[in-house]
């Protein structure tokens, strides 16, 4: 994002308001729109696309997206600049396409236009998308108010398109709601082949579509009895007329008081049918014989369950008839609401006997809106890039309590899935191709959602760690005053998504350590800190550069078995050298002579906490593999004195090597820029590093990640074509981040090395370890024949 003027989120210029009167007196429906906040980099706006249903409003724009980025350039070899460095580090401007999805009451469409006319500046667009209910409504208004012509799109297609787009970009997009649960909301592995599935649309009525391609999909059945007969029946039995208002009171009701159950007939349970005593026999059944009067909740309650179930049977009629597993729900009458979610998922369960899962997805309430938009950007043909949900100027699913209404939410600030933004990732993002099973797949060790323990613990420790990571922020930025002011606003936009994440775990999905360490590096680039590490991975990849010779020298002189050892140790001392670790950090800001040999002597003694190293020998004693992707970690000591000795030892053997590094900065871990020089330095030294080079045996590819943690399910397309190419038959995973918080439970279908040091005692003791016990995890896949077996896990 460009430098720009921060404006105060209490600034009047940037809100919007509206009131109506009822009885005299004077509702307030004030909603505070900072234009960083809600319609963000709208002066960039591109395109338009809006969705209008019966009382929210959707708006989807596009804009390019200015920030900052830290490039690095190796100096020409004999300048005397390049004596003392490897590489100059600078700053520039680059440009982000960028999805923005903004929801808001229909009740605020007018004045939220004239904000956004306000604030437009050189759009280009003369067409604005509509599709919903509500776009013939408002079509007038839109021109009127936009200058815009307003083009109609097919409702189902938009809604189809939004589905696809969502499952494909966006992991844990769809989740199973289970109220009684410790984490309500259970996320799901979205299978790399999304087609075919069942999308069950609960509007005014009931739309069932099979969806078997991207425009392959058709209307095969549906119901007149849906949220339109809930909220209709339900405003005449309780003369409640809000619809929200009438699912309160259903969350509240007991509908066995109206409902006539199995056992009010036969006194208990039917036991040959295998009907259960609870059953529901005739809903509303007890009205028809009863004398007194029923209370609005209990009548709320009992239609709920009569409309749901309804729904849920002829759901799961559909899906087994075209034998589809896959059942998504959507629509207003879903909308979130965990009552509508849990009667649903019951109603499913119950006729399927836990075959089909009902799911539901995070963004339900943008699939029309990103269609719409989809429909209108068809020439810069969005669907072929891969794209990534922007956790910093996303709101993430929040809390729909039944009994706060969404007007009440709205002025709590918890009004749900306010904003959804989207990035435009350089890569094409694929499964990596030795997965033994993509659909079930995961790539985080812990859910901290579902774990308590470990959810206080490590929100606790970002939020201590906070301190630290502002002061580096400003360090990287010294030459520039308002640094630390940019710096002050990222700690307070983090600290919220943190304090948001405490008490809603399921904000933006399965809550994982790599979801906190992601959404903290979303945040420093949205303030412009776009590598608060490249001072401190340039000096440190400068001093390791030196030592490497006498390195590579001193292994050389060992005997084979000594060499595979200390070669093993080398990568394990440099993994150490981890700034993300606090254990770590606090040590190398205080001693600055730590060095490699230091860290050799933190490392626990064998055996270690997972050691499989005796069997990783016997294996080195075969035939070579015929090329091993090494997935890298840290710059400085880690990869040049670490792993390149491990890499040229593995090219000694006659193994081609992929190096696979990230393509963005975090934390301090190499960046495949970085990496092409320190290679390119290390070959000039080094004949063997340098004949691999030549003769393509020893290949640096992206990883497609920018992130210190590592997900198989999303990386470069080109790496993996690098992988199928080259039949590889070894993955090495080293690093804290990629190998136990992410991939320590991963299944590939070749050999696989996952290499780490443990570098925090809390992780540690819950390993069963203590402070840098060390990982050596090596294993082989079921029914391959390598002569020896691999170590047990240790779970976590």
């Amino acid at each position: 994002m460009a430098e720009r003027e921060f404006s105060d989120s209490s600034s009047s210029s940037g809100s919007i308001s509206s009131s109506s009167s009822s009885g005299g007196h004077t509702m307030d429906k004030s909603i505070t729109l900072p234009p960083d906040e809600i319609f963000r980099n709208l002066e960039n706006a591109k395109r338009f696309a809006i969705d209008i249903g019966g009382s929210l409003t959707k708006l989807a724009y596009y804009s390019n997206v200015q920030h900052k980025v830290a490039k690095v350039r190796s100096f020409e070899h004999g300048t005397e600049a390049s004596s003392d460095k490897l590489y100059e580090i600078s700053v520039q401007e680059e440009v982000t396409p960028r999805l923005h999805f903004i929801k808001f009451e229909n009740a605020y469409i007018e004045t939220c236009l004239d904000f956004i006319r306000d604030h437009l500046v050189n759009t280009g667009t003369k067409v604005i998308k509509a599709t919903g209910g509500g776009a013939h409504k408002f079509t007038e208004l839109i021109e009127r108010k936009l200058g815009l012509r307003v083009d109609k799109e097919d409702e189902m297609t938009c809604l189809i398109r939004g589905c696809n787009f969502v499952l494909r970009n966006i992991p844990h997009e769809a989740f199973v709601y289970a109220k009684h649960a410790d984490s309500e909301f259970r996320f799901q592995t979205t299978n790399p082949d999304i087609f075919p599935y069942l999308l069950v649309n609960i509007g005014s009525g009931v739309s069932i579509v099979k969806v078997e391609s991207e425009d392959k999909f058709e209307r095969i059945g549906g119901s007149s009895i849906g949220g339109g007969t809930f909220w209709g029946l339900g405003a005449l039995l309780t003369k409640t007329k809000r619809f929200d208002e009438l699912l309160q009171l259903a969350s509240k009701g007991q509908h066995a008081s109206v409902d006539m159950l199995v056992k009010d007939i036969y006194g208990g349970s039917y036991g040959s049918l295998g009907l259960t005593g609870d059953l529901i026999a005739s809903s509303f059944g007890k009205s028809a014989t009863a004398d007194k009067a029923f209370s609005k909740e209990d009548m709320a309650k009992s239609l709920l369950h009569m409309i749901s179930n309804d729904i849920g049977q002829l759901a799961c009629l559909y899906a087994k008839l075209h034998n589809l597993t896959r059942v998504y729900f959507g629509g207003f009458f879903i909308r979130g609401h965990p009552v509508t979610m849990h009667t649903i998922t019951y109603s499913i369960n119950f006729f399927t006997k836990g075959e089909v899962q009902a799911l539901f997805l995070r963004h339900e309430g943008y699939l029309g809106a990103i269609g719409a938009f989809l429909k209108g950007a068809e020439e810069d043909n969005p669907n072929q890039y891969s794209w990534g949900e922007n956790y910093a100027g996303s709101s993430g699913l929040m809390s729909v309590s039944p009994d706060m209404n969404p007007m009440q939410r709205a002025r709590s600030g918890t009004f749900p899935f306010d904003m959804l933004e989207m990035d435009r990732l350089e890569r094409q993002l694929v499964n990596l191709p030795l997965l033994q099973d993509p659909s079930s797949y995961i790539p985080d060790t812990m859910d901290l959602a579902e774990d308590a323990v470990a959810r206080e613990y490590w929100l606790s420790c970002f939020e201590e760690a906070l301190d630290g990571v502002v002061k580096r922020a400003v360090a990287s930025q010294p030459d520039i005053p308002e640094a630390i002011e940019r710096a002050e606003k990222f700690r307070q936009k983090y600290r919220h998504k943190l304090q948001t994440l405490r008490h809603q775990p399921f904000a933006y999905g399965s809550l994982t350590v790599r979801s906190l360490l992601d959404t903290r590096e979303h945040c420093l680039n949205e303030f412009n800190f776009p590598d608060p590490y490249s001072k401190i991975k340039q000096r440190e990849n400068d001093m390791a550069t030196k030592y490497y010779q006498k390195a590579v020298s001193s292994l050389d002189q060992l005997s084979w078995e000594q060499r595979q050892f200390a070669l093993v140790r080398g990568v394990l001392a440099g993994n150490v050298f981890d700034w993300g670790a606090k254990a770590v950090s606090d040590v190398l800001e205080s001693d600055p002579e730590f060095g490699f040999e230091q860290a050799k002597q933190q490392l626990e003694e064998r055996p270690w906490l997972i050691d499989s190293y005796d069997q990783w020998l016997e294996r080195l004693k075969g035939p070579p593999h015929k090329c091993a992707l090494f997935f890298v970690d840290n710059s400085g000591v880690d990869i040049i004195l670490g792993v390149i000795p491990f890499v040229r030892e593995l090219l000694s053997r006659g193994t081609e090597v992929v190096l696979a590094s990230n393509s963005g900065p975090a934390l301090n871990d190499v960046t495949n820029g970085e990496l092409q020089i320190l290679t390119e330095r290390i070959a000039a030294m080094d004949p063997v590093i340098q004949a691999a080079l030549r003769e393509d045996r020893l290949t640096l590819v992206q990883s497609g990640s920018s992130s210190p943690c590592l997900d198989l399910s999303r990386l470069d397309k080109v790496l993996a074509m690098v992988v199928r190419e080259r039949q590889t038959d070894l993955v090495i995973i080293e690093g804290m981040g990629r190998a136990i918080h992410t991939n320590y439970y991963a299944m590939l279908s070749c050999e696989s090395l996952k290499m780490a040091v443990i570098k925090n005692s809390w992780l540690a003791d819950r390993l069963g370890g203590k402070l840098f016990s060390v990982v050596f995890k090596y294993e082989v896949p079921a029914g391959k024949i390598t002569g020896q077996d691999s170590a047990p896990s240790t779970p976590l």
